[in-house]
């Protein structure tokens, strides 16, 4: 790390914890991984943090400007271009539209940079299940009325496994080894959750639904979030180890922190919200070699030619009466930009909004301080040849008993069938889950990239022999603000509704902080809501695509 020298095994310890660390073999001398740590955000948007920003003396002026190209913008413009409205420009920090459903591509597969699969919707209803229809990923209707996908996109065999000490074993839940008592607090888990998924209020509305703008209000249900996940376990006597760690790995998987830091409301959500009240429904995850990507591919289809400008970096949005003055530097030039918007859709996240919004410069929302976020890694590493196991074989999802990381994708899984032994990319996932998310963040931004090898190979190394020498290439990408924390008392606070409100008539939010899950769901709800709030201030208002 670039502030302190820390010896291998320290290094492994800080970021992956004590038991990758302790397994840590004396490496035999090796060329160097090709690669690179490829995010430049941080360099460029802290420019934000400078002081005063030049403004262009001409104003370029346009209908809607939205602001971030992420999933939540691109929801918002493909709702106004599906409503006709012409004059709208999206303009994005960065040289890529997606946040961080952002997607990759080189000579052997595309990958995710973030977001990597779409839990399959379980109602035909929402903007969601339209976009999946305009993409041609539903293929009907069930005798219920429920939504059925192309089985292409369905992940195939095997899903998932969990290593552990040796070998791989099939699975999230380490069923090796667990005891009775184990076995019957998974159990009585498993009926809690499906007891919550079947739970619905006096109005209809399901105790915990997607997107969570759709669930119950009832206090009965929202007291849950005024304690933590862990303190909810321990309430309801849930003692298992086996089963904490299942709980926490879910927490760092949606949320970026363990049980002890996340709301009980957004944990049982995890778990519930996604099922009808009889168990997982079969059609499982939607997924695509480059993840999430393929989504925002679609969305940006759905927008005219050279709509969407990056490389813009916004630094002041000023409402008045007629509209909002939004100022901006071109990110490659320097030069300056204005633009006069009768409308402004700001689609970023909350922490960047104080510093963007002119009026919360000298009269800062109470409400912003709830918002905390949290910083994750993300590595693609490129392989000659499917890693070497021990065990159940390679799945789609591979995951590491004893790790801080989540383990890894498998980009190409969906072609395996058909190139089981040729090149792949696998992609790797580390959530800084630690309490002080600031600390957590500058210790990312802080290692170079031959710290990141290092770590990636710590990780793969006792689960795949040999990874080391099939390694062609590692990309690494630093997200400092990845993910928005439900923290106990976030998700039914006031303070995430406050967020939500307008700024006068003329400026809007979109953003997954404000649903309080970073989930593509969430972005695409808040998105489309914001859009048809400037469709009813334009006098377009149409029917709702909600």
């Amino acid at each position: 790390m670039a502030a302190v020298e820390l010896t291998r095994r320290e290094l492994v310890a800080a970021f992956l914890g004590s038991a990758v660390a302790s397994g840590c073999k004396r490496e035999q001398p090796r060329a160097p991984i090709p690669g690179a740590v490829v995010d430049r955000a941080v360099e460029v948007g802290h420019r934000l943090r400078g002081g005063p920003l030049p403004r262009a003396e001409t104003l370029e002026t346009v209908d809607v400007l939205v602001v971030g190209a992420g999933v939540a913008g691109l929801s918002a413009a493909w709702r106004l271009a599906g409503a006709g409205v012409r004059d709208v420009r999206v303009v994005e920090l960065e040289s890529e539209a997606g946040g961080t459903s952002r997607s990759g591509r080189n000579s052997v597969s595309a990958f995710p940079w973030g977001a990597h699969y779409l839990p399959a919707p379980l109602e035909d209803r929402g903007p969601v299940v339209r976009l999946l229809r305009e993409m041609g990923a539903v293929s009907g209707v069930d005798a219920q009325g429920l939504p059925t996908f192309e089985e292409t996109l369905l992940i195939q065999e095997p899903e998932e496994r969990h290593f552990y000490r040796g070998h791989w074993y099939d699975g999230l839940y380490l069923r090796v080894g667990a005891t009775a008592e184990d076995l019957a607090e998974l159990e009585r888990f498993d009926a809690r959750m499906n007891a919550f998924a079947a739970a619905r209020d006096a109005k209809g509305r399901k105790a915990f639904a997607v997107p969570t703008a759709r669930s119950s209000d009832d206090a009965e249900w929202t007291a849950l979030d005024t304690l933590s996940m862990a303190a909810w376990l321990a309430r309801e006597g849930f003692r298992s180890t086996r089963l904490k760690w299942l709980v926490d790995y879910a927490c760092r998987d949606d949320y970026g922190a363990t049980s002890e830091h996340i709301s009980a409301w957004a944990g049982i959500w995890y778990f519930a919200a996604r099922q009808d009240g009889q168990g997982e429904r079969s059609e499982g995850f939607l997924s695509w070699p480059e993840g999430n990507g393929r989504l925002v591919h679609q969305l940006l289809s759905a927008l005219p030619p050279r709509a969407v400008e990056r490389d813009v970096l916004v630094h002041t949005v000023e409402p008045g009466e007629q509209g909002c003055r939004v100022d901006a530097l071109d990110a490659r030039t320097g030069k300056p930009r204005s633009f006069q918007a009768r409308q402004v859709v700001l689609a970023c996240p909350r922490f960047l909004a104080a510093h963007l919004v002119a009026p919360w410069r000298t009269a800062r929302p109470a409400w912003l301080d709830a918002f905390t976020y949290a910083p994750w890694v993300v590595a693609n590493l490129t392989l000659s040849s499917p890693p070497v196991s021990r065990g159940f074989p390679l799945a789609w999802d591979n995951v590491f008993q004893e790790s801080n990381s989540l383990g890894y994708v498998v980009a190409t899984h969906q072609r395996l069938r058909q190139d089981e032994n040729g090149p792949t990319v696998l992609t790797w996932y580390l959530p800084m889950a630690g309490a002080d998310v600031k600390a957590e963040r500058t210790k990312a931004l802080s290692a170079s990239y031959t710290d990141w090898e290092a770590l990636v190979m710590a990780d793969m190394r006792p689960a795949h022999p040999g990874i080391a020498q099939q390694a062609q290439r590692l990309e690494v990408q630093r997200w400092g603000h990845a993910m928005v924390r439900p923290t106990p008392g976030f998700m039914w606070g006031p303070e995430r509704r406050a967020a939500q409100e307008s700024v006068g008539r003329h400026l809007h939010f979109a953003h997954t902080d404000l649903g309080g899950l970073a989930l593509f769901e969430e972005a695409n709800w808040f998105g489309v809501k914001a859009a048809e709030r400037v469709l009813t201030e334009l006098g377009q208002a149409s029917a709702s695509w909600l």
